[in-house]
Parts: structure tokens; sequence; C-alpha cells
């Protein structure tokens, strides 16, 4: 019953049915953060004395005595207007730890806005049209293989997808494509690389995993991460696989309209993508000299804008575009940073891990209740960047103390992580697919989406996750 009534399974719970009952996400998951603050019995004391501790900070660096009476005060009763306001300021505070990440996104949508006035992606619709217009299994898999690109060579993330899938909707009604199958293949090349590889995103993931790790007690570096984590990867692919040959392979009827046309035509290669191309070089190679996708991003930007790529009458649209692009997104990512922060402070994950550890008996049973943990954070929170501090606290110890091999502790880590990441209506892995696929109306975001690619991949990784504890 602990673990029932355990503020971040009834809060994901509750984010869930409400987005499966279609309403908005970013309310749903106001609605779930509220729901957690409430239902966490420490929350109030600990924001509390974290405040506390930072003015005693403060003013020990002001040399200011303070009167103890008001530091050795007795708790207030809490009451439910109290806490809701206390939830409502970790929820605002928090959303502070994904103001990089939103920044990013932006400035990526700004960078999308400007190749789609460019002929560049036109000519990538036109080659994918040409060449492989009648080979269904095809198509989705090399949207993939594309998407793949938009993590590690040409950082754009989830920008390229508004601009590359709404001209192919067209072809993929003609095909009769099921969507949900090409979700599937938009979340793996969002996912599959950061997880196997150690570049661009992959680099900031496993950074944040090496010193995690490295913080509760176990010494580890990015070779070490990079050659267990690519299990992940080979995980994903088989989900991918069983979505596009078998789970989503039958013919789905969609209604043709103007956004979904798609028309092929002559198209040339002059400066303005030329310096569209560079200015996408600028901010990949931006990326790794500064290790920061803002700058990065930044850069790119005006470098397109010195050399032509946007014309300067053109800024203030393509900036507007980018913001109408990914706003709703970015806002999705503060508010679900805002949740973790109150799930953190509120202390139930370790709670509720703890509660599960106390079930574990065997390393088969301790590493599947680990792996759940994981997936159910991440859900609620929408990034496994961010469940991974959360987890590695307690995980590291605990691997220690039940035997796990350095290699098996990585790998348990690593994907308790990334479970949850695809099918949460919170992750850009699954708002991404939505924003193209959704162009027309017809594709909802929970059904389409979260469902399948959380049946998928979540499943493939949870199998061979338990199967790579054990081995390693």
């Amino acid at each position: 019953m602990d673990i029932l009534s355990n503020a971040v399974v009834v809060s994901v719970c509750v984010m869930a049915i409400l987005c499966i009952l279609r309403l908005n996400v970013l309310l749903s998951i106001i609605i779930a953060a509220l729901c957690a603050g409430l239902l966490s019995p420490n929350l109030v004391q600990n924001y509390q004395n974290n405040q506390e501790l930072q003015t005693k900070e403060q003013d020990s660096k002001n040399n200011t005595n303070r009167d103890n009476s008001h530091t050795q005060q007795d708790v207030k009763q809490q009451n439910i207007l109290e806490t809701i306001t206390i939830t409502g300021q970790i929820l605002i505070d928090g959303m502070a730890g994904n103001l990089n990440v939103a920044l990013s996104y932006i400035l990526l949508g700004a960078i999308a806005i400007a190749i789609a006035q460019s002929n560049l992606m036109m000519f990538l619709v036109n080659a994918i049209a040409k060449s492989i217009s009648n080979k269904k299994i095809l198509l989705i898999l090399s949207i993939g293989f594309f998407a793949c690109f938009s993590q590690n060579l040409i950082p754009v993330h989830i920008a390229f997808i508004p601009i590359l899938i709404p001209p192919l909707l067209g072809l993929m009604n003609k095909l009769k494509i099921d969507r949900r199958a090409v979700a599937c293949a938009l979340t793996f090349g969002l996912q599959a690389p950061y997880i196997s590889f150690g570049v661009g995103y992959g680099l900031i993931f496993y950074t944040v995993m090496k010193d995690q790790i490295n913080a509760n007690g176990m010494s580890v570096d990015i070779q070490d991460i990079a050659g267990v984590m690519w299990i992940g990867g080979v995980a994903m692919i088989f989900g991918l696989l069983f979505a596009v040959l078998i789970l989503y392979r039958k013919p789905r009827t969609y209604q043709n309209c103007e956004t979904t046309n798609l028309e092929t035509k002559k198209i040339s290669f002059r400066r303005r993508e030329m310096a569209v191309l560079l200015g996408i070089c600028i901010a990949f190679a931006g990326q790794l000299l500064t290790n920061s996708l803002p700058l990065g991003a930044f850069a790119g930007l005006i470098s397109m804008i010195l050399l032509g790529g946007i014309k300067w009458n053109e800024i203030d649209s393509v900036m507007e575009g980018g913001l109408k692009m990914m706003a709703f997104i970015a806002f999705v990512m503060l508010v679900a940073a805002g949740y973790g922060e109150i799930l953190r402070q509120g202390g139930e994950v370790q709670n509720l891990v703890l509660s599960l550890t106390n079930m574990a008996h065997t390393k088969f049973i301790s590493a599947s209740l680990m792996l759940a943990v994981g997936l159910l954070v991440t859900i609620g929170i929408g990034t496994s960047f961010g469940t991974v501090p959360i987890i590695a606290t307690i995980y590291v110890p605990l691997s220690v103390t039940l035997g796990f091999s350095l290699e098996a502790t990585i790998l348990l880590i690593g994907i308790a992580g990334a479970l949850g990441d695809a099918g949460s209506p919170a992750s850009d892995s699954t708002l991404g697919p939505t924003s193209g696929l959704n162009a027309d109306g017809q594709h909802d975001h929970i059904r389409d989406t979260c469902i399948p690619t959380f049946l998928v991949f979540n499943t493939s990784l949870l199998i061979v996750g338990l199967i790579g504890a054990m081995v390693l």
C-alpha cells in the first residue's frame, strides 16, 4: 500500500489518465505536479528547511546576527492552501532546470525555419519521393535513419520534424502507411543515438551518467559507458523492426488535404542554400567546441545571417517562426523540469526506491525493480537526462551491495534513465513526432505516438536491460 500511495506513482498515473482523456499535455503535467505536492508529506518541511539553510548561509556571508526564535519555532500545521502555494513555488523555481533546453529549442526552431525557406529540405524530400516512393518499409526506416542525424551530426534535435514530415504526409497517405510506425521511427532516431554513441546529445547523456556514478562511489569514464550502452541501442533496433515489420504494418487510410500534398519540382542549389548549409556546420562545430547547444545554435544563426542564408529583412519572421514551432514543446519541457523538482524535494522518489529495495531478494528482482522505478520517473518528468541524477544516488550503493559488476551498474542506470523517454507525454521524443505527423489533424499525441512508442521501445529496453544486467 505504501507504494500505491506514493506521490510519484499516483501523480504519474494521474498525468497518464488525463492525457489519455485528451486533456492538454501542459495542463496534465501541472495537475500531476500539484498532486505530487499534496501527496508528499515532507515537501513543505523540506522546502522550509532549504529556505532556512539558504538564509543562514546568506546571513553568515553578511555577518548578520539573527534571532534564533524564528529558526526554532514549531513547524506550522500544514494545510492544503499552504502546500499548494509552496508546490507552485517549487514548480516555478524548478523550471529553471530546463531553461538551457528551452532556449536551445527556440534557436534550433529558427534554424529549422531558415532551412525550410531554402531549398535544402526540398532536395531531401524530392530524393525520398523519387527513390523510395513505392517502398513503404524502406521509406519508414529511412525517416528513422535521417532522424538519427539530428542527435549527433546536425544537432537540430526535433526542430527538423515539422519541416521534413508534413510534405511527406501525402506520400504516406498514398501508400496507406500507418503513422504510428513513422512515430516509432522518429522516436527511435531521437533516442537511440544518444543512448548508443557519446557524440552530440550522447556526449551530454554520457557525461551526466559519468558525473553521477562517480559522485556516488564508483569510478567510471566515458569509454566505460560507451562500451556498455550500445546494448540499449541494439534493444531499440529490435523494437523499431517489430513496430515497422509486424505491429503497424497493415495499411491505414487517412484523408488528403492541402497540407499533405507533395509537390516535386525542379530546384537549384544557390548561394542561399550554401550559406544555410555552412551555418548548419558551424552550429555543429560550435556545439562541440563550447559544449553548449544554445551557443552552437546561436553561432549557426549568426553565420546564416552574415553569409546571406537569412536575409536581413527576414530575421524577425525567422525568429517568430522558430518560436511558433517550438514554443509549446519548450514550455512543456520547462514545466516537466518543475515537476521533477517537486518529486526531488518531496523525497518521494527515494521513498519509492527504498520501499522497492525491501522487496528485492535476488539480483533479478532487484534489477527489475530498479528499471521499473526509472521507467516511472522518466514518464513523469519526460527526460532521461534529468532521471539519472535522481536514481543514481541510490542505485550505485544498491548495486554494490547486491554484487552487480561495474558494467551491469552502468547498464542498469543508463537504461533505467532512458526507459520512459519513449512513451512519456512530456518527452521531446514524443512531442517532436506528433508536431510533424499531426500537421493535418489526423494523428493523436497519446494514442498514435505515446502508446505505440511506449510499447515497442520500453518493452525491448526492459528485456535487454534485464538480460544484460544478469550476464555482465
